[in-house]
C-alpha cells in the first residue's frame, strides 16, 4: 500500500464499494421479473474502473468472473472518445467479450465533477433472446446465426435518451418482450443504485482519494492472490476429463486437458490439447475458461481474498483459438456453460495433484438446464428456464454436500408453488436419489431428481446435461459418482434420452432428470461404519450398496453394525483390492478409452 494512504480509511472503503456490488445484486433479485433471475439468481453484479478493469463483484456468478472486463473493453474500444453522462451500454456479443447471447451485459458510466471514474456493471441470463428453441438455449444448435440475437456494443440509452431503435429490435425478435424488459430494467435499476452511491464515496473522501482507492483495491487483491500462490507447491500439474458428447454427434466424448505451471508466485492454466470446436453449442469463450481456471484457483487459496481484477492479474490463462475452451466464428456457445462446469471439474483434478488436501473429488458436471416454451390456448408465449445442480464431491475432510449450488454459479432453487403458478408445469417430484452416491470415505453428494408435467397442449422441451456417460470422478481411492440419467413418462413408457435433448412435448408427457452422484473421496473401506449406517437410515444408500462397496453389514432387525461380519468383509475386501491393483482408481467401470486413473502424488 501506498505510503500516504490511510490503511483505515481504504478498509472502510473497500467494503464499501463490495456492498456496492452485492446491493446491485438484491436490487436485481428484488426487481427482476423471471424466475431464472429472481430464484435462480443467474446474473452478476460489479463496479469496474473507468479503464473498464473490475474493483468489486458482487456475491453472484463465478463464471462470469472472466466476462465482464472484455465485455467492457469491447465498448471502450468501440465508443472511444463518446463516452458521456447518463449514456447506457448493451451487449451480448460472444465474440467480443460477452459468453453467449442470452446473457445480456448493461453498463452505465459513471461521472463525478465532470470526470469518468467507473462503470456500473450487471450481466444477466436472459429467458429469450430468440433463435430457433424457446429459451435460446439449446445445445444442438450448430452456428451462432441459429441462437438469437446478437448485439454488438450499443448504446441502450444516449445521455439519458433511450433508443428506440434498439428497444424495438429486441421487442420484436424475443418471444416474452414483457419479462425481458422488465429484466433490462432490473439491471438498469441496479446500475443506478450503484451510481447513487459510489457519488456518495466521492463525495466523503473526495475524488483524488477515490480513484486511488479503487487503484489500491485491486493492487492489494493482486498481492494477497500472489502471496497465496507462493505459499502452493511449485511443479506442473496435469489432468484430462471428456465431455459425454455436443448433442450433434451423440456418443462421441470430447476431450478436455489442462496443464497447470506454478513457479513462485506465477502460475499458468494453459488448456492446449484440449478438442478442437464442435458442432454443437457447447463452445466456450475463452472468457468462460478464464473464469473455470480462475474459480478453481481461488477455491483452494484463503476465502478472504476478494474478487476483482488482481486476481486475474496474477493468473494466466492460455486457450487456443478455434478450441471447445476459445470458439471463434461461427461456432454456437448457448450451451457453453456445460464445458465450463466441466472445465472446472478438470482443472480441480490437476490442482488435486498440487494441493491434495484442499481439492474435492467431481461434482454433479454443472447444471442440468431445462427449458419447456411454447403458447397458450389463446396464443400468449410462455418459457420456462431452469437450472439444477446439487452434488458436490467428496472433500478430504467431510460428505460432499447434498442440494447446494455448484459453486461456479452460487444458484439457488427456483420455487415449486412459483413455478406452478406463472407456467403450465406441474412438478410431480423433487427429491433425493438413493444409491448414486459416488462411495468414499468420504462419500460424494447425493443427487436429486425432478419430474416434469406439461398442462398446456404442447410446447418444445430442451434439457442440457452431462455425466451420463463419463461419470463424476473420485479421488485418492474414491469412487466415480454415479452417471446422470435423462427420461420420457418415467413411470409409464420409460423411455431414456440422451443427456442433450431438443423434442416436443404434448399435454400430461413427463419428463425427468437425475443428477449425477458426486464422486467419493479416500478409500470407501475407510469410512467409519457408523456413518454408513447413518446413510442407510436415511434412505442415502442401500443395506446391499453399504455391503458391497463400504464393506459394512447392518443387521435390519436391531439396526446396528454386524461388527464381526464387517470386519471379516472388510479384510476380504482389501485383499483383493492390494492385489487388483495399486492405483487410486477415479473413473471406475469405464471404458479403456476415457480418462485414465489417478495416480496419488
Amino acid at each position: 500500500m501506498a505510503e500516504d494512504l490511510d490503511p483505515i480509511a481504504f478498509e472502510l472503503f473497500r467494503n464499501a464499494i463490495f456492498s456496492i456490488a452485492d446491493e446491485m445484486a438484491v436490487t436485481v433479485c428484488r426487481t427482476t421479473y423471471s424466475g431464472i433471475l429472481r430464484d435462480n439468481m443467474d446474473f452478476s453484479t460489479s463496479l469496474c474502473d473507468a479503464q473498464g478493469r473490475v474493483v468489486a463483484q458482487g456475491l453472484t456468478v463465478a463464471m462470469h468472473l472472466g466476462a465482464i472486463q472484455p465485455a467492457l473493453s469491447s465498448v471502450l474500444e468501440v465508443f472511444e472518445g463518446d463516452i458521456h453522462p447518463e449514456d447506457i451500454f448493451i451487449m451480448n456479443d460472444p465474440f467480443m467479450g460477452g459468453m453467449h447471447l442470452p446473457d445480456i451485459f448493461i453498463f452505465k458510466p459513471i461521472f463525478a465533477d465532470g470526470q469518468h471514474i467507473g462503470f456500473a456493471s450487471t450481466t444477466a441470463h436472459h429467458a429469450d433472446v430468440g433463435g430457433r428453441v424457446p429459451g435460446s438455449n439449446a445445445a444442438d444448435s450448430t452456428e451462432i446465426f441459429q441462437e438469437g440475437l446478437r448485439i454488438p456494443p450499443l448504446k441502450l440509452m444516449e445521455r439519458g435518451v433511450p433508443n428506440k431503435t434498439i428497444w424495438s429490435i429486441i421487442e420484436k425478435n424475443v418471444r416474452v418482450p414483457v419479462q425481458v424488459f422488465g429484466d433490462l430494467r432490473a439491471q438498469l435499476a441496479a446500475c443506478e443504485i450503484a451510481e447513487r452511491q459510489l457519488l456518495e464515496l466521492v463525495d466523503r473522501h473526495g475524488l483524488v482519494d477515490t480513484r486511488r482507492y479503487m487503484a489500491e483495491a485491486t493492487n492489494y487483491t493482486e498481492r494477497l492472490t500472489k502471496a497465496a500462490i507462493r505459499d502452493l507447491p511449485d511443479g506442473v500439474f496435469d489432468f484430462e476429463d471428456w465431455i459425454d458428447d455436443d448433442g450433434v454427434d451423440l456418443g462421441k466424448p470430447i476431450r478436455l486437458t489442462v496443464k497447470v505451471t506454478k513457479r513462485g508466485e506465477n502460475i499458468t492454466f494453459d488448456w492446449t490439447g484440449s478438442a478442437p470446436m464442435v458442432k454443437g453449442a457447447i463452445n466456450s469463450t475463452k472468457s468462460v475458461t478464464e473464469a473455470a481456471s480462475y474459480t478453481a484457483l481461488k477455491s483452494i487459496l484463503p476465502g478472504d481474498i476478494p474478487s476483482n481484477d488482481g486476481v486475474f492479474r496474477a493468473v494466466d490463462v492460455v486457450a487456443e483459438p478455434g478450441s471447445i475452451t476459445n470458439v471463434v466464428l461461427p461456432g454456437p456457445t448457448a450451451a457453453r456453460a456445460l464445458t465450463g462446469f466441466r472445465m472446472l471439474d478438470c482443472a480441480f483434478g490437476a490442482l488435486a495433484k498440487m494441493a491434495p488436501d484442499r481439492v474435492f473429488a467431481a461434482s454433479d458436471g454443472g447444471n442440468v438446464g431445462v427449458s419447456v416454451g411454447g403458447y397458450t390456448k389463446d396464443r400468449k408465449p410462455f418459457i420456462y428456464v431452469d437450472f439444477s445442480c446439487g452434488t458436490w464431491g467428496g472433500r478430504p475432510d467431510a460428505d460432499g454436500l447434498e442440494g447446494n449450488s455448484n459453486l461456479f454459479v452460487n444458484m439457488a432453487s427456483q420455487s415449486i408453488e412459483v413455478t406452478e403458478a406463472e407456467h403450465p408445469l406441474q412438478i410431480l417430484a423433487y427429491e433425493l436419489a438413493p444409491d448414486r452416491c459416488g462411495a468414499g470415505k468420504f462419500r460424494g453428494g447425493a443427487p436429486f431428481y425432478r419430474d416434469y408435467r406439461l398442462t398446456a397442449d404442447d410446447a418444445t422441451l430442451q434439457c442440457r446435461a452431462d455425466r451420463q456417460a463419463i461419470r463424476p470422478y473420485g479421488l485418492y481411492g474414491g469412487k466415480a459418482g454415479k452417471p446422470g440419467e435423462s427420461f420420457f413418462d418415467p413411470k409409464g413408457e420409460n423411455r431414456k434420452l440422451s443427456s442433450k435433448v431438443t423434442m416436443p412435448f404434448a399435454k400430461g408427457d413427463v419428463f425427468r432428470y437425475v443428477l449425477p452422484g458426486g464422486g467419493g473421496w479416500g478409500d470407501p473401506l475407510d469410512r467409519n461404519p457408523d456413518d454408513v449406517l447413518s446413510d442407510v437410515r436415511n434412505d442415502l444408500i442401500s443395506t446391499e450398496t453399504a455391503r458391497a462397496e463400504y464393506g459394512v453389514v447392518i443387521d435390519t432387525e436391531t439396526w446396528t453394525v454386524d461388527t464381526v461380519q464387517t470386519d471379516a468383509l472388510k479384510t476380504e475386501k482389501r485383499r483383493q483390492a492390494t492385489s487388483k491393483n495399486g492405483q487410486v482408481a477415479t473413473w471406475d467401470d469405464q471404458d479403456a478409452d476415457t480418462p485414465p486413473t489417478l495416480t496419488a502424488g
